[in-house]
C-alpha cells in the first residue's frame, strides 16, 4: 500500500475512534435524561395525587357547609 493509503487509512480510523466516542457520550447522555424524565413522571403523579387528595378534603368541608369549590 502506499503512504497516501495508510494516511487515509489511519485519518479514517481515527475519525472512526472520535465518532464512537462521541457517540457512547450522547448515548450516556440520553440515559441520564430518561432516568431523569422517568425521576420527573413520578414527582409529578405524587404531586397529582396529593393535589386529590386535598381537593377531596375541601369538597368534603365544603359540602359541611353547603358551599362548592370552583372548577378550574
Amino acid at each position: 500500500m502506499g503512504d497516501d493509503v495508510v494516511a487515509l487509512l489511519l485519518a479514517l480510523a481515527t475519525e472512526n475512534a472520535e465518532l464512537r466516542d462521541q457517540l457512547a457520550a450522547a448515548q450516556d447522555m440520553l440515559v441520564e435524561t430518561a432516568i431523569d424524565a422517568g425521576n420527573l413522571h413520578a414527582l409529578i403523579e405524587a404531586v397529582q395525587v396529593e393535589r386529590d387528595a386535598w381537593r377531596a378534603h375541601a369538597e368534603a368541608l365544603m359540602r359541611q357547609d353547603g358551599t362548592s369549590l370552583p372548577r378550574a
